[in-house]
């Protein structure tokens, strides 16, 4: 197990959610990673990272079938400019790799943004990278948005 992956798991663990790690190897597309997972394709979660300005960066939350809506992120953060960063600044500002990027572990707790869309029934459970290619982890969509203090908002559009 990579240390990424152990720092996800640990705080995972220090968050007192229940949850579940998946090791299912590289998938090729979202619906091969969602049948490895054993959920379905919107239960799948991105944890994207965001630029806010100067060393000042976000994690937004994107269900598999979604992507950001850019107008609806930047009204929601009340700024004019929000920009994704290239891999190696994602890896410095959070410690995990492109692919395998989870809000839990972040080496900078950064703040997250939760698409509205994540809550929309009652008990649900999400699939969530956990430090590593190939690895997940399930866990109740409610109890981990409430655990890392998102914000939740409509700020996604269906692909």
């Amino acid at each position: 197990m990579s240390q990424s992956e152990e720092r996800a798991e640990q705080a995972l663990r220090e968050s007192g959610i229940e949850h579940t790690i998946v090791r299912h190897g590289r998938v090729g597309s979202l619906e091969e990673a969602a049948e490895a997972r054993g959920v379905r394709p919107a239960d799948i979660i991105k944890t994207l990272v965001v630029r806010r300005a100067e060393d000042d960066y976000l994690l937004v939350l994107v269900p598999g079938d979604r992507e950001i809506d850019w107008p609806k992120l930047r009204a929601h953060l009340g700024v004019n400019r929000v920009s994704m960063p290239d891999a190696a600044t994602a890896l410095e500002v959070t410690g995990y790799e492109r692919g395998t990027i989870t809000p839990f572990g972040s080496t900078t707790p950064w703040p997250v943004v939760a698409d509205a869309t994540i809550l929309e029934s009652e008990g649900r459970s999400i699939s969530l990278g956990a430090g590593g290619h190939g690895v997940s982890a399930t866990v109740p969509a409610a109890a981990a948005l409430e655990a890392l203090g998102a914000s939740v908002a409509d700020v996604t559009a269906p692909v």
